[in-house]
């Protein structure tokens, strides 16, 4: 007995030395295959070492490695090197996203790779020495594979491999891995893979590769959404509005506003914390803070942005509807037919417009903004750039030029509704001499060994990405502060209602944060759990801080109040047309004042916000906010309500629904 064990322990030895003597370029690319996909989650969403992705992973490695064998030898290693390089190029372009976006990147993201001309700044400054990192697996395969190459290995590989044997046990061990993550798959898993809303969840989940061929699946969807899915969209479509309560409620604000102009003023990355900052006695963002008084104002107003950001948020504010799940609106789907606010207004009569100092092409506004219902666009071409600040005009020249032109529109027009996007608060929020108002410095007193004293300073957030930010914010803020009275002194405006809202949080890391609120500039040193001042700035701190202004305003006054509500970005259709007395029948957004307390603001990635909890859908779990016990089914039915919204936005405009059965809605709340 003991022979036989003997003989097949020695048998055995001798089967796996063969195998990795003939088999060494496959066995290095498994490796830094693995190695590349492990670093890019370690630089992203920290779990390098988690079992799941890495099983799903190799699985993923082993098949595409198991087709080499299917190749002559010598060319087995020119198809494990250009692998390698997909892949290396794949965790550099997740990983710089990432940094930029907290998210991980889509196909349908190339066609905004236009974008990065206007934005290249940013992307430059958000560039990191460790997310070059990746080039490293390749070319440790070329220096490798050429030894071999040079040398009578792959005659011996020739000679000796057996590889249609070899291929077929390769993908059974593939099989075998793919089956382990099947079986281990929760019907959550299933959900979001098949959705793919919370991109973050797959890549920590299944892994990169498996993350990019669901997101090409996902990104082909519209291409034949003729041949499938369609027909139960529709009829999803279809139930969904024939079930929802129609949008009659009344309340105090009902048509209080009727027959008013309105602008929207889009204010580039501007978050609400920045209201409780000051410096040296110096308010970062005094304007927008007055301003609350004298208007309603929302303090618990979120985006709900996608891979588009800004252009996100032009979508869910003028539709009240989410952003698409893969891709972004305004590049890929700008063709669809949407009921938006512009459009709605100008069956009114109105007269609408967008304007901007960039580029018309940015974001492809060009072409969807007449989608939207714009009748006229005034972008770059329009201005003087006589002063330059960020990513082009300055927002001060920009407003002051702004303001005679919306006079002429209000004195051509009965009535006029438009939006006006700043442009100076944009990323990387590099230093400007124009910046130099805000010191953020500290002055501080200290001992020397003589016992003398002197005076020093620590520049604290100076020179710190925060800093930039914050001092980028106070410019915008003065800007504002220069258009709001110059509205006052205008003669003009006087029945326009002003809509001020953050179009977005800044996108800083959450180690800015941690910077802001637990360096003391007394000691120079960071603040420690126990220490006097110590803020726990976790996840859920993070996500809650990314709250941004909203802020209704008229020059009469003639709404006020500062309203604590959860609410998002696609509540403002259906809230201001309330006030305005028009409303879209596809909205999915709610009028705050008739909802209040309950609102439930959805995120693009299935996490929900409620006045009781914020969900991570990610980790299934979440936190309360105030001491109410949660039960289980609060969750489950505020998980459906985040769920079925999403889809059905998604539906309406990947399938083009609204041109395509929208009469069938329309027809039916007529009756």
């Amino acid at each position: 007995m003991k022979v036989k064990i003997f003989a097949f322990f020695n048998n055995l030895k001798e089967v796996i030395l063969e195998y990795i003597a003939t088999n060494k370029l496959f066995i290095m690319f498994v490796l830094l295959a693995l190695l590349n996909n492990m670093f890019l989650r370690n630089y992203t969403i920290n779990n390098i070492f988690a079992v799941k992705p890495f099983i799903t992973d190799l699985a993923c490695i082993l098949l595409i490695g198991a087709f080499s064998y299917l190749l002559k030898v010598k060319n087995q290693y020119k198809y494990f090197r250009v692998w390698l390089w997909i892949l290396a190029i794949l965790a550099i372009i997740n990983s710089l996203y990432y940094a930029f976006y907290q998210n991980f990147v889509t196909v349908g993201l190339i066609s905004t790779i236009g974008q990065l001309e206007t934005v290249g700044d940013s992307v430059v400054d958000k560039l990191e020495l460790a997310q070059l990192i990746y080039i490293i697996f390749p070319i440790m395969f070329q220096i490798f594979s050429r030894k071999k190459i040079n040398s009578n290995y792959l005659n011996f590989v020739a000679k000796t491999e057996k590889s249609k044997k070899v291929f077929v046990a390769t993908i059974l061990a593939s099989s075998i891995f793919f089956a382990i993550t099947l079986i281990t798959m929760t019907s959550a898993d299933y959900s979001r893979i098949t959705k793919q809303w919370n991109r973050q969840y797959i890549v920590e989940r299944f892994g990169l590769i498996v993350y990019h061929a669901n997101d090409l699946v996902q990104s082909l969807t519209p291409k034949f959404s003729s041949l499938f899915g369609y027909e139960e969209a529709a009829q999803e479509f279809i139930d969904f509005y024939d079930n929802e309560k129609t949008n009659n409620e009344t309340n105090e604000y009902t048509n209080k506003l009727e027959g008013y102009n309105v602008i929207f003023i889009h204010m580039e990355s501007m978050q609400s914390f920045l209201m409780d900052l000051s410096f040296n006695g110096q308010e970062v963002v005094p304007n927008i803070k007055n301003l609350t008084n004298e208007s309603m104002y929302f303090n618990n107003f979120y985006s709900q942005v996608s891979t588009g950001t800004s252009s996100d948020t032009e979508f869910t504010l003028n539709n009240s509807l989410m952003p698409v799940q893969s891709g972004t609106v305004f590049v890929s789907y700008y063709n669809r037919k949407y009921v938006a606010i512009p459009s709605i207004l100008s069956e009114k009569g109105y007269y609408t417009f967008s304007t901007h100092a960039n580029d018309k092409s940015m974001w492809n506004r060009e072409k969807m903004h007449p989608s939207l219902g714009y009748q006229d666009m005034f972008f770059k071409e329009s201005y003087k750039i006589d002063e330059e600040v960020g990513l082009g005009l300055s927002d001060k020249s920009f407003f002051r030029q702004l303001i005679p032109k919306l006079e002429k529109i209000e004195d051509s027009h009965d009535n006029y509704m438009g939006t006006v996007i700043t442009l100076s608060n944009h990323s990387p929020f590099g230093y400007n001499d124009l910046f130099a108002g805000l010191d953020l410095s500290v002055k501080k007193t200290e001992t020397k060994e003589d016992g003398s004293t002197e005076e020093v300073v620590d520049e604290y957030l100076n020179d710190r990405k925060m800093g930039d930010y914050i001092k980028s914010a106070h410019y915008a803020d003065e800007a504002l502060g220069e258009f709001i009275q110059a509205i006052k002194n205008s003669d003009h405006f006087n029945k326009t209602l002003f809509v001020f809202y953050g179009d977005h949080d800044a996108k800083l890391s959450k180690s800015e944060f941690e910077y802001l609120y637990n360096y003391d500039p007394n000691t120079s040193t960071m603040k420690e759990e126990g220490d006097e001042g110590y803020v726990d700035y976790d996840y859920y701190k993070n996500e809650l801080n990314r709250k941004v202004p909203l802020i209704l305003w008229t020059k009469n006054n003639v709404i006020k109040g500062t309203y604590d509500y959860p609410m998002g970005m696609i509540d403002i259709l259906p809230t201001v047309g309330n006030m305005m007395n028009f409303s879209s029948p596809y909205q999915l957004g709610n009028d705050i004042f008739n909802i209040k307390d309950e609102n439930t603001v959805i995120f693009p990635n299935a996490n929900f916000l409620t006045k009781k909890v914020y969900y991570n859908d990610s980790k299934e779990e979440y936190i309360s906010l105030n001491e109410e016990p949660i039960s289980k089914d609060y969750i489950d039915e505020k998980k459906e309500y985040t769920s079925k919204r999403l889809d059905i936005s998604n539906n309406i405009i990947v399938y083009d629904l609204i041109k395509k059965d929208g009469n069938n809605i329309t027809k039916k709340e007529s009756n």
